[in-house]
């Protein structure tokens, strides 16, 4: 408690406990998350939540993919040799 006799609220000290009941999870924990989320959703709705994050995974994969490649292209096209003819005939 407090000067006001009220309990501590959010104060210099909180954020520390804050990060160590999110450290103390532990297994137990994640398999009652996860036993209460697979209750609430469902097995079929989770599949398919995850099919489509695997989806967007591969999407976004790809998209880097040719992104890199477009930027490699646009590379190589500034690199050309744009001397004149008429300046590689002196040489």
């Amino acid at each position: 408690m407090n000067r006001c006799g009220m309990f501590k609220g959010r104060g210099p000290g909180r954020e520390h406990e804050e990060k160590d009941m999110l450290n103390n999870i532990g297994l137990p924990g994640i398999l009652l998350i996860a036993v209460v989320v697979l209750v609430l959703f469902g097995r079929g709705k989770i599949s398919g939540l995850m099919g489509e994050v695997g989806k967007g995974i591969t999407s976004f994969k790809r998209g880097i993919k040719e992104g890199e490649q477009s930027a490699a292209e646009e590379a190589a096209e500034l690199a050309k040799d744009v001397t004149p003819e008429t300046e590689k005939d002196k040489v």
